[in-house]
């Protein structure tokens, strides 16, 4: 009967998400990533920074559902049900959270200034590991669209591009 007070969640639920550089440093395509596993979209579609320091911030406003034991990968859903995997560095599980410094739960909400992370980056480097800072969408069949415009040279919190839910 009062249908007309409710809100249009649909349409507020796939309007366009803004995506930020989770980091200073050098954007770059998700093909450009040196791993098979997300340079082929196997997890998703996506992009990389390549850090210039370890501050590591949310590349989406959205909530915290995983936080990796091993400290190397945390997973954000925004609102519109796209779910957001920030995977910091290439084969870095194996170092069992050792360069990772978290600062975020689970159940937190984040914002692209909210820091989720502090990466040692000279420790990745003396592990041999690939620094890349990877954003994978997982679950694509939810994603409409995703435009990546800003690449190269970018500032931590920077817009980078857009992700659009499917209605």
């Amino acid at each position: 009967m009062f249908d007309f007070l409710k809100k249009d969640t649909k349409k507020e639920n796939n309007a366009a998400a803004k995506l930020f550089a989770p980091a200073n440093g050098t954007v770059v395509a998700i093909e450009d990533v040196a791993d098979p596993v997300f340079s082929q979209k196997m997890m998703g579609d996506g992009f990389a920074v390549i850090p210039t320091d370890g501050k590591i911030y949310s590349p989406v406003t959205g909530k915290i559902v995983s936080v990796f034991p091993t400290k190397h990968a945390i997973g954000i859903e925004l609102p519109n049900g796209v779910e957001v995997l920030l995977h910091m560095g290439l084969d870095t599980v194996e170092l069992n959270g050792g360069p990772f410094t978290n600062s975020v739960v689970e159940g937190d909400q984040v914002t692209p200034e909210t820091l989720v992370s502090t990466v040692d980056l000279v420790a990745l480097e003396a592990a041999g590991k690939d620094s890349a800072m990877v954003v994978v969408f997982t679950n694509m069949d939810k994603v409409a669209d995703f435009t990546l415009s800003g690449k190269g040279q970018a500032s931590a919190s920077a817009e980078i591009g857009t992700l659009t839910a499917k209605a």
